[in-house]
């Protein structure tokens, strides 16, 4: 009897405001079983930015908490944590309350915008133990250098001894924050002039200066602040979750991995998971195919990622007929 293949690891990002990473992954896993194709090993991921906790508690295992928090505005929100590894370790996401979709489109304001809530969580986060606070630093509306968390966390006394490391999704600087994320969170040109003197300020009264730094731009100059108060350990978020996921010996015992992510473009070369994804898999010698939301890759950046089949879908039933369409492609061409 001949030996069954190996299954196909699926690994997408989410969908950003339309599908979790885990329902991505379990749609395109239910089309791949469609076409007769042997159960694959589901492995959704983040790069550090939204989805990032849900992702690690899905993989690790652990328990959520639940937190009164400040949201970008200071209005209160129910907001919540995780806690992972026995306790001893949280997950704080920015966006669960500093995060942009906290905030209506006519209501942002990126000059106001606290990490206030934020704050609070890592200090809720402390208090209930952990000695280590990840913090996933994406998808915030803010751009205040991390002064709202920072104050929040003094006058709750301070860490109480733990650590923080930051997952950052960008490798931007700190004074760059402003100009590059400003306007996707309501700056008009005026205001991020504002904002790049206002981080200006704070970086020469922070006890290290962040400015030049890369990755202290994450979440509006949050993870400078964080950085440099506290000495938080700055992370590139994609590699750090692939290796909590054991996502290179998953890898090398696939037939072919799927990434996916709601745009695919030129940015994906640039520090964003698929990519990060599709480079382990081409130096592994793993074949790695995409299913999109929008493929806007150029073809020679395709071919840099030597990605082989690319399909667009942008709702679960879409994702599971493109997922049965690549996994009857994948079988005619092994048999």
């Amino acid at each position: 009897m001949a030996a069954e293949p190996p299954p196909v690891l699926v690994a997408p990002d989410s969908f950003k405001g339309t599908i979790r990473a885990v329902e991505v992954a379990a749609s395109v896993g239910r089309g791949l079983e469609a076409a007769g194709l042997a159960p694959p090993d589901l492995c959704p991921v983040a790069d550090g930015g939204e989805g990032t906790l849900e992702v690690l508690l899905a993989a690790m295992g652990g328990e959520t908490r639940g937190a009164r928090a400040a949201d970008p505005l200071g209005r209160p929100v129910n907001a919540g944590f995780a806690l992972i590894e026995d306790g001893g370790t949280a997950i704080v996401e920015v966006a669960e309350a500093s995060g942009l979709h906290r905030v209506a489109e006519d209501e942002r304001d990126a000059y106001n915008a606290s990490t206030t809530g934020t704050g609070e969580l890592i200090v809720a986060a402390c208090a209930a133990g952990a000695e280590v606070v990840l913090v996933a630093a994406g998808g915030s509306a803010t751009t205040d250098g991390g002064a709202g968390a920072i104050a929040a966390i003094e006058e709750a006394g301070g860490l109480q001894g733990a650590t923080l490391v930051v997952l950052c999704d960008v490798r931007t600087p700190f004074e760059r924050a402003p100009a590059t994320f400003g306007p996707q969170k309501g700056a008009d040109p005026r205001t991020v002039e504002r904002l790049e003197q206002r981080l200006l300020q704070q970086a020469a009264k922070l006890p290290k200066d962040p400015r030049g730094v890369a990755m202290t731009g994450a979440a509006g100059g949050l993870a400078g602040g964080l950085w440099a108060t506290y000495g938080a350990k700055l992370e590139p978020g994609a590699p750090f979750i692939l290796s909590a996921l054991d996502f290179d010996r998953r890898m090398r015992a696939a037939r072919a991995v799927i990434v996916g992510e709601g745009r695919m473009d030129a940015t994906t070369l640039e520090g964003k998971i698929a990519g990060e994804i599709a480079t382990r898999a081409r130096q592994a010698g793993v074949p790695c195919h995409a299913i999109v939301g929008t493929n806007a890759i150029d073809r020679f950046s395709a071919r840099i990622l030597d990605l082989q089949l690319i399909y667009e879908a942008g709702t679960p039933q879409a994702l599971q007929q493109a997922a049965a369409d690549l996994g009857a492609r994948l079988d005619a061409r092994e048999a």
